[in-house]
């Protein structure tokens, strides 16, 4: 058996057998993994108040060869969703994040970068608004997992994209109006613009606006769909946030 210790995301938890917990994890080093917590409902010194989705932790456990499930000996809290008052948009918000990394991680896959960009935007919605780290997170995600073209040109013919673009379901890219597709979505000049912006920026230099709701809705939809297509599955979180005018 091996022994781990390694900073980790609690992404999703399910009961199994009596008191215990089968835990699907984030952790930095391994990347995804997936647990049984020995009677976790049960133990307050093992893991009380960490097993909430969207925790940071430092988990330990430890894998037999050619055993798909890990065991979860502990977590030692470093960060916890629930420090703030949580309302339904931000509770929307994480277990977006969370069903997102859930469904796109494959198991034992170190993804440094993914581990990085979740804690960035777990904390802006811990500590702000809701719709900028949702903005930022699901553009980057279909960007780091090789998903997203290029931003700045057509995807049928290269042109240079700098007015409004569009997009439509059957493709990851963006067109211009000469190659726009019947049923198309616009993506306005405001919203290309701010996504050029993200592909180059870090989180904190777009905090000092306001985020209302309406900005950005378009871009997200195109991200969201880019996301859905890839995983082929609908993104119930996703959903929610429309509903909520996201």
């Amino acid at each position: 058996m091996i022994s781990h210790q390694s900073e980790a995301i609690v992404l999703r938890t399910w009961p199994f057998q009596e008191a215990d917990l089968l835990v699907s994890l984030f952790t930095r080093d391994l990347g995804r993994v997936r647990g049984i917590a020995k009677s976790a409902l049960r133990s307050r010194r093992r893991f009380g108040g960490t097993l909430e989705p969207m925790t940071w932790v430092r988990a330990t456990y430890a894998e037999k060869p050619r055993q798909e499930l890990v065991r979860i000996d502990q977590f030692e809290l470093l960060a916890s969703p629930l420090a703030q008052p949580m309302d339904y948009l931000r509770a929307a918000a994480l277990a977006f994040y969370a069903e997102v990394l859930d469904n796109v991680l494959p198991d034992h896959d170190p993804q440094d970068a993914i581990f990085r960009l979740t804690l960035t935007v777990v904390e802006q919605t811990r500590a702000g608004t809701c719709w900028l780290p949702v903005t930022y997170f699901s553009l980057w995600m279909p960007r780091l997992l090789g998903w997203l073209p290029a931003l700045d040109r057509c995807t049928a013919c290269a042109a240079p994209l700098e007015e409004a673009a569009y997009f439509h379901s059957g493709s990851d890219g963006l067109f211009c109006v000469e190659h726009r597709v019947p049923n198309s979505s616009l993506l306005t000049r405001e919203s290309l613009a701010l996504a050029q912006n993200v592909e180059r920026a870090p989180l904190s230099t777009f905090a000092d606006g306001p985020w209302p709701r309406q900005r950005a809705q378009d871009l997200r939809r195109f991200t969201m769909r880019i996301l859905e297509r890839h995983l082929e599955r609908r993104l119930n979180a996703a959903a929610v946030l429309s509903q909520l005018g996201g």
